[in-house]
């Protein structure tokens, strides 16, 4: 049950902490090996068949090599001491999970609207969601931020809760690398279309199974939150897969329908529109930063859901292999 503890550990770290800016984290790494490595191969002179193959290279080297580092110091500290392993394995945890981080980004946005400064609000839905934002309105930028959080459930709480309470702080980290890929390469646009498009797929391969895992997570939230339930499970079933991600859609319908909200819709992409369609009751209202604030509420009840599955299953797993 150690694997249970450092996620508990690590859950309970995370909701006290965030992401404090200049604490060492394993993503800032991978983040800069990433840029190195596009900066060198993500050549405009290359074909597409080349900067393809280099994409496919980057996320092996990434995911792989961080697999293999993270395995290669938990089991050298294990040979040292037990506690010092739930000390590492714990922190390693704690830095998969992005509960909090999620949360205080997402209330600075609210202050700054509510403080009537569109422009920082603007700036600071910028630093958490890929599309263009200094031409956004007030609902606009509700609604993105609305969106980032519900997509972010799945993606920064559920997925690596999952990975961490099946294989550890390896398999955790590993997902982040997954995770991070898909961040920096993974846009369908001229520069990353060809180079990234490896760590996309791979991207909505992994998240597959815990996008729908989300999706029942959040419908049961709804209804312990009392939401509209109702419109939750409706939105959520005919809009799930109205997305240009095959995984996004699942957590973004149930919010949508939750909340009474139209989500989705075209967007700007480093200059250029992207259409997507449409989330939510034609006739739904428009986006507030109450809705922000409940939505947080919604992503609190869906992890500690989560949690409380994953332990539940862990325990029952190890005590049929004891």
């Amino acid at each position: 049950m150690q694997i249970a503890s450092m996620v508990v550990l690590g859950f309970v770290l995370d909701l006290l902490l965030g992401d404090p800016p200049n604490w060492p984290h394993p993503v800032k790494l991978m983040g800069r090996a990433i840029s190195r490595f596009t900066k060198r191969f993500n050549r405009e002179t290359d074909s597409a068949q080349t900067r393809r193959f280099w994409g496919g290279v980057l996320w092996f080297l990434i995911v792989g090599g961080t697999g293999i580092i993270a395995l290669s110091i938990m089991w050298g500290v294990a040979q040292l001491n037990r506690w010092l392993t739930l000390a590492l394995g714990t922190y390693l945890s704690y830095t998969c999970l992005s509960i909090r981080g999620l949360v205080i980004e997402s209330q600075k946005i609210i202050h700054s609207l509510q403080g009537h400064h569109l422009e920082k609000a603007r700036r600071q839905v910028g630093m958490i969601v890929g599309r263009d934002t200094d031409q956004l309105s007030e609902e606009e930028v509700c609604q993105a931020t609305i969106e980032t959080v519900a997509e972010n459930t799945s993606d920064g709480v559920i997925a690596p809760m999952v990975c961490l309470i099946i294989g550890g702080p390896v398999l955790g980290l590993m997902y982040k690398a997954v995770n991070t890929l898909d961040s920096m390469v993974g846009y369908q646009n001229e520069k990353f279309a060809d180079f990234g498009r490896f760590s996309a797929c791979a991207d909505d391969v992994i998240n597959y199974l815990p996008a729908r895992l989300t999706w029942v997570l959040l419908m049961v939230g709804s209804m312990l939150l009392h939401y509209d339930f109702r419109t939750a499970f409706i939105v959520g079933r005919r809009d799930r897969k109205k997305h240009r991600s095959p995984n996004s859609g699942f957590s973004e319908s149930v919010v949508a329908g939750a909340l009474d909200l139209r989500l989705g819709g075209p967007h700007y992409y480093f200059g250029e529109l992207v259409t997507k369609p449409y989330i939510g009751l034609a006739s739904a209202k428009s986006a507030r930063t109450a809705d922000i604030k409940l939505t947080l509420r919604l992503l609190y009840v869906a992890a500690w859901l989560c949690l409380s599955l994953c332990v539940i299953l862990r325990y029952f797993l190890w005590k049929g292999l004891a």
